[in-house]
């Protein structure tokens, strides 16, 4: 069997099973791609097509029968846990930075990433935009690639989970920021620590914030991710904006003068607006639409409160 034949084979084989994607990829294809190619210790950006050891393309190589016990029994694995395949690999990619991940903390893959790497926020943020917060960092992703992106700015990344910031520090130390990113344990805005690392500048938060209904309808594969990550109705709610209420309530009093809180919100465009309705917010515009990701000043906040 060559390389080609595995990646169709393996394609049949997550589709015929029906496992759920969107960690890293959306298609059987691109998941088949991924779990051989990592089976066999090869780039994931590896070209196929291109000459191999001779003049047929490198997917042409028939496998070793040890190649391709490993590659089923990754597959077997995929399908049978339903993890997601970057928990089987512990690796996930989000705008061309690698991070570890394990079960531990969520899969990273925030639109806000998308808005830091190609400049969607450059109009909100000023030479005075020096400290920032990643709220909720679950891997740290969100805050290595602001701090990479922006080389003058030091951030805090904080969460509520102590599991997930230890996979967070894997991230800090392997891109070495450990000199401008603090780890910080916090519920939301209460740890103490926040208050003498701010006032921010800019904060960035990608919450739990599905509703009830919707987290009673995820796959297996997001139900694989830890529920705190995920479920915005820990405080009772059913509308996914439990945690959002508070941050909302609180983020004003971390905030500097001219800064900016920007807010993922992902498919709860109705319920935020139902939940918030006289909240003068802009949406900013990503590759899944402009309804997904949202920034407000710390001025609206403010005159919010006052309603």
């Amino acid at each position: 069997m060559t390389l080609f034949e595995m990646i169709d084979a393996v394609a049949h084989k997550l589709t015929t099973a029906q496992v759920s994607y969107g960690h890293g990829t959306s298609n059987a294809r691109d998941e088949s791609a991924w779990l051989v190619l990592w089976s066999m210790g090869l780039p994931l950006d590896w070209d196929l097509h291109c000459p191999g050891e001779g003049i047929d393309p490198a997917g042409s190589r028939v496998l070793r029968s040890e190649e391709v016990t490993r590659i089923e029994t990754l597959v077997a694995k995929r399908i049978s846990t339903r993890q997601p395949a970057a928990y089987l690999t512990h690796e996930a990619f989000l705008q061309g930075y690698a991070f570890y991940v394990d079960e531990r903390a969520i899969i990273p893959r925030s639109l806000i990433a998308e808005l830091l790497v190609q400049g969607g926020l450059d109009y909100w943020l000023t030479e005075s935009t020096y400290k920032v917060l990643d709220l909720c960092t679950g891997n740290g992703s969100l805050a290595v690639i602001a701090a990479s992106e922006f080389p003058d700015i030091v951030l805090t990344a904080a969460d509520l989970s102590l599991d997930a910031l230890e996979v967070a520090r894997v991230n800090v130390k392997k891109y070495e920021l450990q000199q401008r990113i603090a780890l910080v344990a916090s519920d939301g805005l209460q740890a103490i620590e926040l208050v003498t690392h701010g006032p921010f500048d800019l904060i960035l938060c990608n919450p739990p914030y599905v509703n009830a209904k919707s987290m009673r309808a995820l796959p297996p594969e997001y139900l694989a991710e830890p529920d705190m990550a995920l479920n915005g109705n820990s405080y009772g709610g059913y509308d996914g904006m439990d945690f959002i209420r508070s941050l909302l309530r609180d983020a004003a009093t971390h905030m500097s003068a001219q800064a900016v809180l920007v807010l993922e919100i992902g498919n709860e465009h109705a319920h935020f607006n139902a939940a918030f309705p006289e909240l003068e917010v802009v949406w900013l515009e990503t590759s899944a639409g402009e309804d997904q990701v949202l920034l407000v000043t710390r001025e609206s906040l403010i005159q919010w409160a006052q309603v």
